[in-house]
């Protein structure tokens, strides 16, 4: 699986709208589209496609395509990647 973030998208892009512009490339996992804690948009999203193949053409393809009047930022989430390993410790312990 591979994982991009979309960038600068307009506030009224939707999940579906992603989907429609993606979907031709390949499978797609997930779609999420980023909120704030009032559920109002925040102008980005991520998509999870089913193989590096597809990610990899969906971004190739659709760099400086514009959805619902905004030119879309599209690269590979790295911080996806770099989830895993050891869980870090902090703060005190409450007793």
């Amino acid at each position: 699986m591979s994982r991009l973030y979309i960038g600068n998208l307009a506030h009224d892009t939707t999940e579906a709208d992603l989907r429609a512009v993606f979907s031709q490339f390949g499978e797609i996992v997930s779609i999420k589209v980023g909120v704030d804690r009032r559920g109002r948009p925040k102008g980005f999203g991520h998509i999870t496609m089913a193989d590096d193949a597809s990610a990899t053409a969906a971004m190739e393809s659709l760099r400086g395509t514009q959805v619902n009047g905004r030119t879309m930022d599209i690269v590979r989430d790295e911080q996806s990647r770099r989830r895993g390993g050891p869980a870090r410790g902090g703060g005190r312990r409450r007793r």
